[in-house]
């Protein structure tokens, strides 16, 4: 018996944790599981034939929280034969068996190269009523060739590799994802293409290190003539990416940020550690001078730019002195915005066995000066942004408070998060008035106040500008994208194909 009535198709849950690769990864869980036959249930309902965990290895807590995750479900499964447990993603590259070890009721582990793999091996664990887990060792298909659900009418992820050449010593990243692959740029396009089709207006290329794109065929400058290819796209009005590396990070990448008109003004670039001896233990092979340099280029380019960052606090043997370098940085680089962590050791790691681990309080002393000069920072930035002006994309879920304030929220083009009022009666963006403001469409609105973390615009938008993303999100349909179906590095040049964390996509 399943939880499933005779005859109806199985349901699904995806609980998504970590990066933004994870993200995306999860999208094509769904994409997957759907082509199989499978039906989303919503996140509120308790009773779903399969839940599927995407897991995160980065952060020390990550054993922890699935494996509390799955205590909690262990009843809910007893309750309802038939249900199953599935659990992908890094925590499940790095541990394998030993999930099902630890909790003998998980039907299905899969690791990062084989999540084209999950349909059959749901299918298999319920025919034999026993678990199966595969784990592979390298990339057994592009991601970008499965199917895609993808989660927003607006905004869409796009792999443009996958995999890290580098030997950061706190990261367990490579060890998990494999060596860097990369995608020729005809698949990328046909992608954005494919997305840009079913009325997406943004797009991010994504990578755990992006701006080493290329290396795989041999273009050092192959970044940057995508991204200026991605200009000549009709109809995609906003580029990003995420995440370069400083050692990678060319002149080239900048002339064409700001040459061209839908690449946005906005660069996240880790930072890690302000102290050279830091970074030289951590084996980032860039130092704070030449990390302040590009940021002069970057804004002598784009003198509007927004740079984000991550930033870890307490890494082995980081000095009083050490960490007041990183301050140093910090104010000289005038960040908009931080991901502040406090080091966590992963075993398998090389700083995880280095003396000098730094005491607790020690560590939670620092991460709080941390936090309070970057909030002095940012707020700061934000304020000058007071009586600005700017474009605003719509979204779904950026404020929590939106409904008690009569508020919307979306994200300029520089990343900012704006809160802005839309100057109707009545429920605020309700699809049933004339003219109302949907997740998708753009407006354009003045800002009045300024915190730490985002801005507001109270006064009515300045202008307001319906758009196919938000015709798909006012009628509730998100974009579905088939598999690219060219994928990994082939000889040649491919044939245009019709038609797709922080952590660990954060190097």
């Amino acid at each position: 018996m399943t939880t499933a009535a005779v005859g109806s198709p199985r349901t699904y849950q995806v609980r998504t944790y970590g990066c933004q690769m994870n993200v995306h990864d999860s999208e094509r869980i769904s994409g997957l599981l759907e082509q199989a036959g499978y039906v989303r249930l919503a996140e509120a309902d308790d009773n779903p034939d399969v839940v599927v965990f995407n897991t995160c290895a980065v952060r020390e807590n990550a054993d922890n929280r699935l494996y509390g995750n799955l205590g909690h479900l262990r009843p809910v499964k007893d309750r309802h034969p038939g249900m199953q447990i599935a659990v992908g993603g890094c925590l499940a590259q790095k541990d394998r068996g030993d999930i099902v070890r630890k909790a003998p009721w998980v039907d299905v582990v899969f690791g990062t190269h084989n999540i084209g793999s999950l349909p059959v091996l749901l299918e298999r664990a319920r025919h034999n009523t026993a678990a199966e887990v595969e784990i592979l060792e390298s990339l057994d298909v592009f991601p970008s060739t499965l199917p895609t659900r993808r989660e927003s009418t607006y905004a869409g992820w796009v792999s443009i590799s996958v995999g890290c050449n580098n030997t950061c010593t706190f990261c367990i990243v490579p060890a998990l994802r494999g060596k860097e692959k990369d995608r020729r740029p005809g698949d990328v396009l046909a992608e954005v293409r494919a997305l840009v089709a079913e009325g997406v207006l943004e797009v991010t290329l994504l990578g755990q290190n992006v701006n080493s794109y290329g290396v795989e065929f041999g273009d050092r400058y192959a970044f940057g003539k995508l991204l200026r290819a991605c200009g000549d796209i009709d109809g995609l009005e906003r580029v990003r990416f995420t995440s370069p590396h400083p050692k990678d990070f060319t002149d080239d990448v900048i002339a064409a940020m700001a040459e061209t008109p839908n690449v946005c003004h906005s660069l996240h670039m880790p930072l890690q550690s302000g102290s050279d001896d830091v970074l030289k233990a951590m084996r980032r092979s860039y130092r704070s001078e030449r990390y302040l340099g590009i940021i002069d280029k970057v804004r002598a380019a784009m003198p509007d730019a927004a740079i984000t960052t991550d930033i870890i606090v307490g890494f082995p043997g980081e000095t009083e002195a050490d960490f007041q370098h990183t301050l140093d940085v910090v104010r000289a680089a005038r960040f908009s915005s931080a991901f502040t962590f406090q080091y966590s050791k992963r075993p398998g790691t090389p700083a995880a066995t280095m003396p000098d681990q730094l005491p607790k309080q020690v560590v939670q002393e620092r991460y709080e000066r941390l936090i309070a000069t970057v909030e002095e920072i940012t707020w700061a930035e934000n304020k000058r942004l007071v009586g600005e002006t700017v474009e605003v994309l719509v979204a779904v879920g950026e404020g929590r408070k939106d409904e008690r304030t009569g508020r919307l929220s979306g994200r300029a083009r520089d990343g900012r998060l704006v809160h802005f009022a839309t100057g109707a009666t009545g429920q605020p963006g309700a699809s049933s008035q004339p003219g109302a403001i949907r997740p998708g469409d753009i407006v354009h609105t003045t800002i009045t106040y300024a915190a730490p973390h985002h801005l507001n615009a109270d006064g009515a938008p300045l202008a307001h500008r319906r758009t196919r993303a938000g015709d798909a999100a006012e009628a509730g349909r998100a974009p579905r994208t088939p598999g690219v179906v060219l994928g990994l590095p082939t000889v040649g040049v491919p044939a245009a194909q019709p038609a797709p964390t922080t952590g660990c996509a954060a190097h």
